[in-house]
């Protein structure tokens, strides 16, 4: 077994470079959730029960006198993210290694603002955000043999434990990550986090050109290494927003390592970098959009060779800055890596049985983020919502639409819970509770619908009013998805593409995930009136 220190624990918070790192055999992620556990697989009738249900608010595996159990598990492990839409007085409580008295207690809202009596409330702001209305922490808690986590009475409403676990190593203790040395090294994290963004330097490699109505080759190589940056400059501001909107989908980038003849990203540019339709402001740990340019820093190793084409599938004549970044890694360490893999799609069911999935089906209302085959790690998900609707003619109390059960029109798009299920699970190893609360807000964005961004999560767009177009992006770099011989990712998705009389709610993603070279064949590349009949 090895042994991991204290500092190598906090740089899984922000490295990605282990990202394509293979699993290793044991190596297993999850989350314990609050979902309706009327939601259940029947292993005799081999059949999904009330797959639809939806009290997501207090679901527990157990209780036990006066407490319940919200998180059993067996170590190794970390628990990579605590969430909750409403933590209360109640307490939340950590019983490591099989005690009988938990040795961590404490208010489950108390968690969140200040983890321990010796962090000033809200001493990690990066790491322990409250994202318009969602309480979230990644604040990580190993344990060696076992965990148990129960809340108290009067705890709150709604919850998220997302671990990790590593079946071959050593990690230190929790006591460890909350002494002295513990915190400083947080509260160090914490700025790397607050720093995130655009790591261009200087010796990166630009090329500035007009991107006609062609296919551009940027890059070529026909040598081993790693992608670590890649940036565009477009003149963003001088193009009107409609016309900056159609450039952002109408261009393609695609990437294709080790020679292959599909790529392994094949993404509208806008898509790509984290935010749809237009140019929208954010700043994530992996990729973002500023006033300079979009940025990636995903890391990315290729063996034989990597070549970046841009497509325009426009009219537009556009100039622009291409920049890379690449790190020498030797033939035989990348042979060893996991390829990087983005695919737009607007609901690729691939060979599942569609009906199924159909309202009236058993699978209902699942739809897919993600369909893969062979050994890999999911990393997360891009989603432009276009959720449109008729103005109701009736006066609300409260707010735009009303409140509750008090809306003059049920407008809201996320009530689906996201569902992972590694390695052909019957039932899903991640069953969340609702589509806001896996991003990481809470609460339908209810009025006035905050836009927000974070180290690993963002909404960077939203009309004030919900009525349009919404961007949100979820990255998994501690808390990824290892998975050996498939993945089927989904959320649930209530709403129809067309609802009501002339209302739509029409989802389009993006899943960023590492798979073993050579499986690229997920995800064909969507005609051009697919990319740009949702942006207006």
């Amino acid at each position: 077994m090895s042994s991991r220190s204290l500092k190598e624990l906090m740089d899984r918070l922000v490295d990605m470079r282990r990202l394509a790192d293979k699993p290793k055999v044991g190596e297993k992620a999850g989350t314990f959730s609050s979902y309706d556990r009327r939601s259940y697989y029947d292993n005799q009738k081999m059949c999904y029960v009330d797959w639809a249900a939806n009290d997501d608010n207090a679901g527990f595996i157990r209780e036990e006198g006066i407490e319940s159990v919200a998180v059993e598990l067996e170590g190794p492990g970390v628990i990579w993210r605590i969430w909750s839409a409403k933590p209360q007085q109640g307490k939340m409580n950590i019983y490591f290694d099989g005690e009988e008295e938990a040795s961590y207690t404490r208010p489950f809202k108390h968690f969140f603002e200040q983890p321990t009596e010796n962090v000033s409330p809200a001493g990690f702001p990066s790491l322990m955000p409250k994202l318009s209305g969602g309480y979230t922490s990644f604040l990580p808690i190993p344990f060696e043999k076992s965990i148990k986590i129960t809340f108290s009475e009067d705890w709150g409403e709604y919850y998220h434990f997302t671990y990790g676990l590593y079946p071959d190593e050593i990690l230190p203790s929790f006591q460890e990550v909350i002494s002295k040395e513990g915190l400083i090294q947080l509260a160090e994290v914490d700025r790397v986090l607050y720093s995130r963004g655009d790591r261009y330097k200087k010796e990166a490699i630009s090329e500035s050109f007009v991107l006609d109505k062609e296919t551009h080759c940027v890059l070529d190589k026909k040598e081993s290494g790693a992608l670590v940056y890649l940036g565009v400059q477009l003149e963003h501001e001088s193009y009107p927003t409609d016309v900056l909107k159609r450039i952002l989908r109408e261009v393609l980038l695609t990437i294709y390592w080790d020679e292959e003849e599909v790529p392994a990203v094949c993404v509208p540019l806008g898509d790509f970098f984290g935010s749809s339709p237009g140019y929208n402001l954010f700043k994530t740990l992996p990729i973002g959009m500023t006033e300079k340019r979009l940025y990636s820093n995903w890391f990315m190793p290729y063996s034989k060779g990597v070549k970046i084409e841009l497509i325009n599938e426009g009219t537009e004549k556009i100039p622009l800055i291409f920049t890379y970044g690449i790190e020498e890694l030797n033939k035989d360490q990348a042979e060893e890596c996991l390829r990087f893999h983005a695919k737009w799609h607007n609901g690729d069911f691939q060979q599942l049985n569609q009906h199924e999935f159909a309202e009236g089906g058993q699978r209902w209302p699942d739809w897919p983020l993600l369909l893969t085959e062979g050994t890999g790690r999911f990393c997360g998900v891009h989603m432009h919502i276009l959720d449109t609707w008729t103005s109701p003619k009736e006066d609300s109390q409260q707010w735009w639409y009303g409140q509750d059960n008090q809306k003059t029109i049920d407008w809201w798009w996320g009530e689906g819970d996201e569902k992972f299920f590694v390695d052909g699970e019957k039932f899903p190893s991640t069953f969340g509770t609702g589509s806001e609360d896996y991003i990481g807000y809470a609460w339908a964005a209810e009025p006035p619908f905050a836009l927000f961004d974070s180290p690993y999560a963002t909404q960077s767009l939203m009309p004030v009013d919900g009525n349009g177009h919404t961007s949100v992006l979820r990255v998994q770099i501690c808390d990824n998805v290892p998975f050996f011989t498939s993945f089927e990712g989904f959320i649930e998705k209530y709403k129809a593409d067309t609802w009501g009389q002339s209302n739509q709610c029409i989802y389009e993603v993006t899943p960023f995930w590492y798979q073993e070279k050579g499986r690229n064949d997920c995800y064909q590349r969507m005609p051009k009136e697919t990319y740009i009949k949702n942006i207006e």
